[in-house]
């Protein structure tokens, strides 16, 4: 299995193989036979399905609340233990919605960031429109990207309220470290959906975008009570006014993926926070300015 393993690994980080396999292929079309396939319940297919899964990531299953899923879709969108994630409980710490390795982050410059470096993209064209980007000038930004063997539920990284949701609908590129240092704007052109909420503690308002990817373009929100895929016919922009708590559960991706946070103008990135930073769900991801003074952004 080590030998297997190894084979993998050195396979999958010769560049341009891996941009062939998960990238010159037909990708959405690919992405909607696994959206089909991997709800198929039947014992045979869901362990086979798993046992692959197995062979191509560093799957630990031993956090999951359950211990035999009835799909892989079912194992892919698992709840964890009781107390398997800590939520830092400052008020002045802004938590990390997933578990993630930390991409592209820092401040964003103007209307700009980076999905790489030499790489940048306007948050107007991320956000569908500059007024909905506007919020987040000068503000500050961190990538988390999730891999396929990872926990894919987000959850509310402080007290707020979810005020709209915007689904915009696109391509299914992968969205690892090689696509991205190839494919310009990547984030703009794939399936996403912007949530906006604010703050209970200072009004702040604060942005997660979560981009899809190659074998995933269909995200759960609970705030909408709907699954957006890439055959979503309903409108694109959603009025909600949903509170949520500090790392209460906001809804899931159907694989791995990415999302951007967003924060205005005098947000920090927590300490330790840099590309190539694993972190999980609840962990300090940026401090939040005088939110003790309750003046909105």
């Amino acid at each position: 299995m080590k030998t297997l393993r190894q084979t993998r690994d050195a396979l999958l980080q010769q560049e341009d193989i891996n941009f062939l396999l998960t990238n010159r292929v037909p990708r959405i079309a690919l992405t909607r036979f696994m959206g089909w396939f991997s709800k198929i319940r039947n014992p045979v297919v869901r362990d086979l399905s798993i046992g692959v899964w197995r062979l191509f990531t560093e799957l630990d299953l031993s956090e999951a609340k359950k211990t035999r899923f009835d799909s892989m879709h079912d194992c892919f969108t698992r709840e964890l233990k009781e107390g398997a994630r800590v939520v830092d409980a400052r008020e002045d710490v802004l938590a990390s919605p997933c578990d993630a390795i930390v991409g592209a982050c820092g401040t964003v410059n103007g209307m700009e960031v980076f999905q790489a470096k030499g790489f940048p993209y306007a948050m107007a064209d991320l956000f569908g429109d500059a007024r909905s980007a506007e919020p987040f000038r000068d503000g500050t930004f961190v990538t988390l990207r999730l891999t396929s063997s990872m926990y894919h539920r987000f959850h509310a990284p402080h007290d707020c309220t979810v005020e709209r949701v915007n689904y915009m609908s696109g391509d299914t590129w992968n969205v690892n470290p090689i696509a991205l240092k190839r494919v310009e704007r990547l984030f703009c052109r794939n399936v996403r959906a912007a949530v906006h909420t604010r703050l209970h503690a200072g009004g702040h308002r604060i942005a997660l975008v979560p981009v899809a990817a190659i074998l995933v373009a269909s995200l759960r929100l609970h705030c909408l009570d709907a699954l957006l895929n890439l055959g979503w016919s309903g409108p694109t922009r959603m009025d909600c006014d949903a509170p949520y708590r500090k790392g209460q559960e906001m809804g899931w991706f159907e694989h791995g993926s990415t999302i951007i946070v967003f924060a205005p103008k005098g947000f920090a990135l927590a300490e330790g926070i840099e590309s190539g930073t694993r972190i999980r769900m609840g962990q300090a991801l940026m401090k939040l300015p005088g939110y003790l003074a309750g003046s909105a952004q």
